[in-house]
């Protein structure tokens, strides 16, 4: 259980609290074998859905770890053996998955502390959400006594897309008019690490991150908290190399590791970004919503605001920004500053996009004779045509080629009058070729400033102009005011970072994350 005391925490202590950290919580995501305790053959039940995916899983080669099935009434489910207990399973268990009534948690916990179970998802809900807290002390005390690490109750658990342990209880597939039509599909494999006091919000949001196809590479749900948390997440999430940013909607803190998660936070944020949306921001009403959801205090939200910005988190209003940030964040560099420039081939978006930027608190700097001469320059070679205007945004005009962006983002690329980059490339335009995007994207990714792609349009066109975009770690967006957003988020964790005094170093380390191309 958390044995992490309420005290500062110095750089030397992140690291052993990391070390820690990487060895305890391994089996929730690297198992070497895992046991459904609750396995199912009743097709409606959580129990049924998370067997059948692991075993299907396991069967694929996808999940490496053996999966067994405990039912206290025994026989045999998908073709595999279901163990009345989990001390007949054979062979060791490092994962044990928990799908049972509340009420027979406890000897379920005491059963695998006799197995040598390191972790445990106990996905059951009746615990604290709904007032029973002496039951979830007994199970804690359990826990404790057999120091299993453990993740719930009331969640989902944990989808990891690399190991493809997976312990969502939602279907991937519904009915609809007689067939299976995708309902809770899992995201691509990606970057971004996702952590929800929500189970429900975050599948939703895992819906929706494969619809815009934004992959993921970890999702936690911990539901009540009772020892999986916050802080634990942070720290498997700095070792962890399939992870460069981290994601989080919260309802609350435990009082008790408040401080704790804002001291372990701010120095994970010197390593990677940390993307925060509370849940709870209001009166009494949302307090109380929290209070029944999750046994979660909400507190006063200026106090929460107050510590995230301690930290350094990329704080999101709804879950768009977050998602925006995130996505941002995962793929480009932090800026050196609030300087940006905005290249476009349209007008009207560029003067939306500069609103934008203004309205938020970046600056969009009229550029120096020498840029201006650069572009001059580009217009003599007939690069980008006479009547276009540079007075920031860059407006290339609906006459723009491929050629006219090529030139215009290599100045403001190379220029130190900016910090970060919009481009905004609406494709309706007759003289933009389909390999735009990939020529553009090869000479952004030649530097370390960041950049933002905008595509305004639903049709498929548009759609694939920002997959291409999104293909080359370039985060594209389909309006001019989320991708300035998604800019303002690397502005801001730069300015962290700088704050830190770790900008520097955090910059020679950075690397293009190698995609599709």
């Amino acid at each position: 259980m958390n044995k992490y005391k309420q005290t500062a925490v110095a750089s030397k202590d992140f690291e052993e609290m990391v070390k820690r950290a990487v060895e305890e919580l391994k089996p929730f995501f690297q198992p070497k074998s895992i046991a459904v305790i609750g396995a199912s053959h009743d097709v409606n039940s959580p129990g049924w859905v998370v067997f059948k995916q692991l075993i299907e899983y396991h069967r694929k080669g996808l999940l490496k770890a053996k999966v067994y099935g405990v039912n206290i009434k025994g026989g045999e489910l998908f073709g595999e053996k279901l163990y009345k207990g989990i001390t007949d399973i054979p062979d060791d268990i490092d994962l044990a998955v928990i799908i049972i009534p509340a009420r027979f948690v406890p000897r379920a916990m005491e059963d695998c502390g006799k197995k040598k179970v390191r972790c445990a998802i106990i996905i059951s809900a009746g615990f604290s959400e709904i007032g029973n807290t002496e039951l979830e002390e007994e199970v804690k005390r359990i826990a404790e006594k057999y120091h299993i690490r453990v993740m719930g109750p009331n969640c989902l658990g944990v989808y990891d897309a690399i190991s493809y342990v997976d312990t969502l209880f939602v279907p991937q597939f519904k009915q609809l008019e007689g067939k299976d039509v995708l309902s809770l599909p899992r995201p691509k494999l990606g970057p971004i690490l996702f952590y929800s006091q929500s189970g429900a919000l975050g599948a939703a949001v895992l819906d929706y991150m494969y619809g815009e196809e934004i992959g993921i590479s970890k999702f936690v749900s911990v539901g009540n908290k009772m020892d999986i948390d916050e802080v634990d997440t942070l720290l498997w999430a700095k070792e962890d190399p399939h992870v460069r940013v981290v994601m989080m909607y919260i309802e609350g803190l435990k009082a008790e590791r408040a401080r704790l998660f804002v001291e372990v936070a701010r120095e994970f944020v010197k390593h990677k970004p940390l993307v925060i949306l509370k849940g709870g921001k209001g009166g009494a009403a949302a307090a109380r919503a929290v209070m029944s959801h999750t046994a979660s205090m909400a507190g006063a939200w200026r106090v929460y605001e107050a510590a995230f910005r301690q930290i350094g988190a990329i704080i999101a209003d709804d879950l768009l920004k977050m998602l925006d940030a995130a996505k941002a964040l995962a793929f480009q560099p932090p800026a050196a500053g609030k300087r940006i420039a905005i290249v476009t081939n349209g007008g009207g978006a560029g003067v939306l996009a500069t609103d934008a930027a203004e309205a938020i608190g970046l600056e969009v700097p009229a550029p120096s004779e020498k840029v201006l001469n650069e572009f001059r320059k580009a217009q003599k070679e007939k690069l980008i045509v006479e009547f276009a205007t540079f007075s920031n945004p860059f407006d290339l005009t609906g006459s723009a080629t491929d050629d006219s962006y090529l030139a215009a983002i290599d100045i403001v690329m190379k220029s130190p009058e900016f910090d970060a980059v919009l481009v905004i490339g609406l494709h309706h335009v007759p003289t933009l070729s389909d390999k735009f995007v990939d020529k553009i994207c090869k000479l952004i990714r030649k530097y370390k400033k960041p950049v933002v792609a905008v595509d305004i349009g639903g049709a498929e066109y548009a759609k694939y102009v920002r997959a291409r975009f999104d293909d080359y770690g370039i985060p594209a967006f389909p309006t001019p005011e989320r991708g300035i957003y998604a800019l303002w988020s690397l502005v801001k964790y730069g300015q962290t970072l700088k704050k830190l005094g770790v900008f520097d170093e955090y910059i020679k380390k950075w690397k293009h994350v190698e995609v599709r191309q």
